[in-house]
């Protein structure tokens, strides 16, 4: 068996450049880091042996060259080839490249097809598609856990009975067709068996039959001559009464023209004064907007007076307010000047006082004049020694009081700060809670005033909608009228039609669903030209009411019946029986067909138009359809412009003046679609005049926009004022009283902590000069009685204290009201400023409203000279529309006297139609009399004329639907029957009553026999041609039935070869892998205990089902493949696979990294195998990253990477040959001899 010598790649993925793998040995491993292209080697073996690109781990085949996965090819090419050397040591090369989108494919130096390519690697036992030769990372332990019907069908691939599946199967496929057609065919030579017995039954009958029907013949030409005497004497009468009508009916139209045109006159006149009304409420429409402009600006500056108005008195309140305060102001300084001279008289009267009790008091003393005068000497002894510190305790003590009467001072004023900052703080909650009404006065007008715009927005976009569709309605309404008056169309419907509508409305109210409305009303012709065609073509079927069911159309007759109302036509969508539409009559050149010039909005209606007109064609002339409808090879039915209709039977029926009436009924339906649409215009127009009175409300909006806008900016004025200059100066002086006060209190602050201090020190000097004067004193106070001299002086001092106490407190009250007296100065002084400010303010406020006043009666004025223009042109609009009024009267007294004529018009066309629906009702019993005796082969006795001038179809659909048109009863009217066969008391017969009573007999005599037959069941009369033919029948069929059994017995034979070949095939591979398997799972696991097998689950056909592959590994219990380990499954993989590639083995085979589930000792043990085989069997790479496998190979081939714009691949070889491997052959050693 040949080997792989050489792998050469270029630009391949991670190959740049020209690069050469190998040689590769017998036992080849590739190793190298993660991430270097070990892969790759594994991809280009799988390229070049012709694997799909979706395998290759790319999107498509571009990816393959190297650079391209960042975006930047090396080159437009690639390729991958493999030097293969046989055993006779001839070379084989296989070449795959990438040029473009595609591959190309060389075997040796020369370009072959992908197919031949693929024989030639097959050659040399290389199966791409059973990839027989190749295991993808990751794939081995896939391949064990594969479902039974995929390794069934890898089986199939290895076996090459795959290729035999499309022959197997036609083969069973043919096999069960000729089976079944045996089966047929022997039923149909059963069933004709029967047939020909029950032939000869019906020839006997038909004998007796025969005579029955001569009998029924002579009752029914009796009938027939009955029915045709008495309906050519009712067609006579009706003619004489028709030409009596239509005499009335002519004198009726022409007094209905006269007054025609009289109401067409008034209404001109009408139309004028309506134009001279219109001019009139334009003016005044105009008048009524420059009032509504003015309006607003006469009371914007009403508005305006009065909020300057309010201004003057708010100022002039402001004004008393603080004269008020002024006149207080002034009463309080008069007081505190009146305190201040009565404390000021109450201080003289206490130093007077003090003055006489000193002297009192002096007198006293003098008595105890010796010790005085000791007190005295000691007390300028002690002041000597004193002295110093006496006037340093005198500045102390000045000191001390000067600080505390600052003290008090600053206190005073902390308190009168307070005051006033108290003052300031209402003032500024005052003005805040001022402000705050005047923002929620704001937001409340800005909201009403945002509410009132969009009111006024949506207005004033509603008003000039409306106006602008009023525009619209008007053209469309003249247009419309225009219209109404071309078509002369004045006249109204008659009763009958108006009932017949009340009735389909009705039945619309109670089947809303079902009842569609009447076919006129549902489609259209696609133009007029084709009116006159569709109208012949449609018939009676015109005015026949579409319903949804047969149900629907038994419950709406039964109304019918029981509101007593006329009959009706009713076509029920599902139980229409409708042929097909002959697609290959569009393709006629000359023509259309019907159902193609007839359009209709609902798609189930197009059912219906199919039933009413069938196949038929519309032509443009009478010839074209002559020729279309008798030229060719077979007849058709088809309809010229003009009406005139051609069967397939040869009858052709003209247009007529009856036709040309009937088809108004589509320029009817257009007049009626203008009625409505000129009622919902009219009804539109009404609405719309609603919708536009609402223009006094949008000027009430707009006036009360205006006045709120103006409180608006006043309120907003004003509460800016406040924000900016009133409030802000508050907030400047409460910021400058804060901080005074605060300047205050840091003062007191320390003035206390001074006379703290000074305090201390003052009772340090008090308690050295006391203990001076207590040695000085002390012989004088132990003479006197006293402890310490103070305590003389503190009795005689004491009053001297109270004395000075009282002084300090008259200083303290002048020190008050004299800051009292200045502070109310000042705030007399502030706010007699402020009222010269507020007297400037009133002044200028009287100028403006002056002003304001002037330009609000020149608005009072132009307003009133408006309402009186408005009154007078109201007036003119009364006059005219009055005049306008009385001509609509006369024209509606003028259209009654029209429509009273108009109904007697209608009354006599009533009477024509009803006259000439009575004559075509006759006529039409004659022509169906006529054609049944055709039809019946009735034999009837004829003076003039034939039978074959009588048409061939029923008229029942077509000829009725027409109403029986002139040319054929023209032809009709010219047969004369011989009624001599007719008994003469059947001819003397008068009244319609006696008639009808010898009909019913005649008729049922006629049914009396027509029933005998019917149930003697009539027999086939052609039962001998019958008898004969099923004869031939019954032959025809056992000669098919033995040439279908025929057959059904070579395709089973055929099937059967087939199926052996498959079935020889797959067992050969299937046997071979399920004997090999076990013995390679005992080899693999080195154990004899281990057990590998294959079961197919249809032994009989095993490639039609599934094939299970189970393993027991050593010193284990059976275990399905899914509970097995990693490892366990990748061990029977390898297994699996080596099973196969005994059976058909490959040259070489790739295996990429399948010991990663392995653990070292199952390493080595599939390693040692490997080495075995590769010794005597295959050639064997694989891809592994684990010592313990590679160490056992004879060469090694390392993969690294380089770096530069990218990531490439390098490759070192090393042939591990030239080192022994002792321990390898010691243990190969020791496997044989264990073994």
């Amino acid at each position: 068996m040949g080997r792989l010598e050489l792998l050469l790649v270029e630009n391949f993925k991670s190959w740049r450049g020209r690069q050469v793998i190998g040689p590769f040995k017998r036992f080849t491993c590739i190793i190298g880091p993660n991430g270097s292209g070990k892969s790759n080697v594994m991809d280009a073996l799988s390229f070049v042996m012709g694997e799909k690109i979706a395998n290759l781990r790319v999107k498509n085949i571009q990816e393959l060259i190297h650079g391209a996965h960042i975006g930047k090819p090396v080159s437009s090419s690639a390729s991958v080839k493999i030097v293969y050397v046989e055993e006779s040591g001839e070379e084989k090369t296989f070449t795959r490249i990438i040029r473009g989108g595609c591959s190309e494919f060389h075997f040796g130096d020369n370009p072959v097809s992908r197919s031949a390519y693929v024989a030639e690697l097959e050659k040399i036992g290389i199966i791409v598609k059973a990839r027989n030769c190749l295991v993808f990372q990751g794939a081995v332990e896939s391949i064990s856990m594969k479902k039974p019907k995929e390794r069934t069908q890898f089986f199939e691939e290895i076996s090459t009975s795959g290729e035999l599946i499309g022959e197997y199967e036609e083969k069973k496929r043919k096999l069960l067709k000729a089976e079944e057609d045996a089966q047929f065919n022997f039923n149909k030579k059963k069933n004709v068996a029967a047939e020909r017995k029950h032939a000869k039954l019906e020839k006997e009958e038909a004998e007796r039959y025969q005579s029955l029907l001569e009998e029924l013949k002579i009752n029914k030409i009796q009938l027939k001559l009955f029915q045709l005497y008495h309906n050519e004497r009712k067609i006579h009468f009706l003619k004489t009464e028709l030409e009596h009508v239509n005499k009335n009916l002519s004198v009726a139209k022409e007094s209905l023209s006269r007054h025609e045109n009289i109401v067409k006159a008034k209404k001109k006149e009408h139309g004028m004064l309506n134009r001279q009304l219109q001019q009139t409420e334009k003016e005044l429409k105009s008048l009524e907007a420059l009032l509504n402009q003015k309006r607003p600006q006469y009371i914007k500056a009403k508005e305006n007076t009065s909020h300057h108005l309010k201004k003057l008195d708010v100022a002039k309140k402001s004004i008393k307010d603080s004269e008020k305060q002024c006149s207080k102001q002034e009463d309080d300084i008069k007081a505190l000047e009146t305190e201040l001279g009565d404390l000021d008289g109450a201080w003289r009267s206490f130093e007077k006082q003090v003055e006489e009790e000193i002297l009192l008091k002096g007198r006293d003393i003098e008595l105890e004049a010796s010790q005085l005068d000791h007190y005295k000497e000691l007390k300028e002894q002690v002041r000597k020694k004193v002295a110093i510190m006496t006037q340093q305790l005198e500045k102390l003590q000045w000191e001390q009081r000067a600080d505390k009467e600052r003290l008090a001072f600053e206190k005073r004023r902390h308190g009168e700060v307070q005051e006033n900052l108290k003052h300031i703080k209402e003032q500024i909650e005052d003005h805040k809670k001022r402000i705050e009404k005047l923002e929620e006065y704001t937001k409340t007008c800005m909201d009403c005033l945002k509410e009132k715009k969009q009111q006024e927005e949506t207005l004033v976009v509603e008003i000039e909608n409306t106006k602008s569709r009023m525009s619209e309605v008007n053209e469309e309404l003249n247009l419309i009228r225009s219209e109404l008056q071309n078509a002369g169309i004045d006249t109204h419907e008659g009763k009958r039609q108006q009932k017949r509508a009340e009735v389909l409305e009705h039945l619309k109210r109670l089947y809303p669903d079902s009842v569609f409305g009447r076919l006129l009303d549902l489609c259209h012709p696609i133009h007029k030209k084709y009116q006159l065609a569709v109208t012949k073509l449609f018939g009676r079927y015109m005015v026949a009411i579409v319903v949804a069911s047969e149900k629907v159309a038994k419950d709406c007759i039964r109304f019918l019946k029981e509101e007593r109302a006329e009959p009706e036509t009713f076509l029920a969508l599902d139980y229409l029986d409708i042929k097909p539409v002959n697609e290959r009559l569009r393709e006629i050149k000359g023509c259309k067909m019907m159902i193609d010039v007839i359009k209709t909005p609902f798609p189930q209606l197009k059912k219906v138009i199919q039933f009413v007109c069938g196949n038929g064609l519309v032509c443009e002339t009478v010839e074209e359809a002559r020729h279309i409808a008798f030229g060719g090879p077979e007849r058709r039915k088809t309809v010229a412009l003009d009406g005139t209709l051609f069967l397939k039977s040869g009858v052709i029926s003209g247009g007529s003046s009856d036709l040309k009436y009937k088809a108004r009924c589509w320029d009817e339906k257009e007049i009626k679609n203008l009625r409505d649409r000129r009622t919902q215009l009219i009804q539109e127009l009404k609405d719309l005049m609603k919708i536009l009175r609402k223009e006094a409300d949008l000027k009430q909006i707009q006036t009360l926009v205006q006045g709120t806008h103006t409180r608006l900016k006043y309120s907003q004025s004003e509460l800016e004022m406040i924000k900016k200059k009133q409030l802000a100066a508050f907030y400047r002086e409460q910021s400058q009283l804060q901080s005074e006060l605060l300047n205050i209190e840091s003062q007191c602050t320390m003035l206390s902590e001074g006379i703290k201090e000074r305090q201390q020190r003052i009772e340090e000097f008090q308690e050295k000069i006391d203990k001076v004067e207590d040695n000085i004193f002390q012989h004088f106070c132990e003479e006197i009685g006293v402890e310490n001299i103070r305590e003389f002086e503190k009795k005689h001092v004491k009053q001297q204290q109270e004395i000075d106490q009282k002084r300090l407190e008259f200083e303290k009250q002048k020190t008050r009201l004299n800051i009292q007296l200045e502070y109310s100065r000042n705030q007399l002084k502030k706010k007699l400023n402020k009222i010269s400010i507020l007297e400037e303010t009133i002044q200028k406020g009287r100028q403006d409203i002056d002003n304001l006043k002037k330009a609000e009666e020149k608005c009072l004025q132009i307003v009133d000279e408006l309402l009186a223009k408005r009154q007078q042109l109201k007036d003119i609009f009364v006059t005219q529309n009055a005049n306008t009024e009385k001509v609509q009267a006369q024209v509606e007294e003028e259209r009654k006297k029209a429509l009273a004529i108009d109904r007697e018009v209608g009354k006599w066309q009533k009477e024509v139609v009803s006259v000439q629906t009575s004559l075509e009702q006759k006529r039409l019993e004659k022509h169906n009399m006529l054609l049944d005796c055709k039809v019946q082969d009735i034999e009837i006795i004829l003076l003039m004329g034939s039978l074959d001038d009588i048409i061939e179809v029923e008229l029942g659909t077509e000829a009725e639907s027409t109403q029986a048109t002139g040319d054929i009863y023209e032809k009709e009217e010219a047969i004369e029957v011989d009624y001599s066969a007719l008994r003469d008391d059947l001819k003397a017969l008068e009244s319609d009553k006696e008639v009808d009573a010898h009909l019913q007999l005649l008729l049922q005599q006629v049914a009396a026999q027509e029933d005998v037959l019917l149930k003697t069941a009539a027999p086939n009369l052609r039962a001998l041609e019958n008898l004969k033919a099923i004869r031939d029948k019954f032959q025809e069929s056992t000669d098919a039935f033995e040439a279908s059994r025929k057959e059904a017995r070579m395709c089973r034979q055929e099937f059967e070869q087939v199926k052996k070949r498959r079935y020889d095939l797959f067992s050969q591979c299937f046997e071979h892998v399920s004997v090999s398997i076990d013995q390679i799972y005992k080899k693999l696991c080195r154990n004899t205990s281990a057990q590998a097998f294959l079961s197919p689950e249809n032994p009989e056909e095993p490639y039609l089902e599934g094939i299970s592959y189970n393993c027991v590994a050593p010193g284990k219990r059976f275990m399905p493949m899914d509970n097995l380990s990693g490892g366990e499954k990748c061990v029977a993989a390898l297994a699996l696979l080596f099973a196969v590639h005994s059976f058909r083995p490959a040259p070489f085979f790739v295996l990429d990294e399948v010991d990663a589930a392995l653990d070292n000792t199952n390493i080595g043990k599939v390693s040692s195998y490997i080495k075995e085989q590769t010794q005597e069997q295959f050639q064997m790479v694989v891809i592994s990253l684990k010592e313990e496998f590679y160490s056992q190979a004879d060469a090694l081939i390392g993969i690294y990477p380089e770096f530069n714009d990218c990531m490439f691949s390098r490759v070192l070889t090393l042939d591990l040959s030239q080192y022994p491997d002792t321990e390898g052959r010691e243990s190969t050693k020791r496997n044989r001899e264990s073994r």
